[in-house]
């Protein structure tokens, strides 16, 4: 299960970062989403994707949301050795691809957590607490964590990248 709340980006969270957090990683990742052939992905909330980074190809496929505070979901990741491949097999299989997501993620390390500042292609900038492999009651983690960067509880968002990118078409 991946753990997450998202916020929007805030002045002075990311120098407030680097004091207090270990960096990681800057990387572009590129994002091509798909919609299953037999059922709706924006209906029951899911989704699958192919992701290419400087660390490679993965397909995930995420699960619909499991509360109404965060993006909590359960999420399955395979790394695969090439994405015209995988973007190949999964149109073979009836997938379509539904909208491409761009961004620039610098991320760090904090309390057990992964803290990310995205600059997403077409919505803005935005901050992602997420712990891997955790549980739902790990969000209280994740609320400390935002209170620790200015954030509230309350300013939590739970749309994805891709239901912000379809919403401003």
């Amino acid at each position: 299960m991946e753990v997450e709340a998202k916020f929007i980006y805030k002045e002075g969270v990311e120098e407030k970062l680097r004091e207090i957090a270990e960096p990681v990683i800057e990387k572009f990742e590129h994002d091509i989403y798909f919609n299953h052939p037999c059922k709706d992905f924006k209906k029951t909330d899911e989704a699958v994707r192919i992701r290419r980074d400087v660390e490679g190809v993965t397909v995930t496929y995420k699960g619909p949301k499991v509360d109404l505070e965060t993006k909590s979901r359960e999420e399955v990741k395979v790394k695969v050795d090439s994405f015209e491949n995988a973007f190949e097999l999964l149109q073979k299989l009836g997938f379509r691809p539904v909208r491409e997501v761009k961004k620039l993620r610098k991320i760090y390390r904090l309390k057990g957590a992964i803290v990310c500042v995205d600059d997403v292609e077409g919505v803005g900038r935005f901050i992602e607490i997420e712990i891997e492999s955790g549980s739902i009651r790990d969000k209280e983690i994740l609320f400390d964590i935002a209170k620790l960067l200015g954030y509230s509880r309350e300013e939590s968002i739970t749309q994805s990248y891709l239901e912000m990118i379809l919403q401003e078409k």
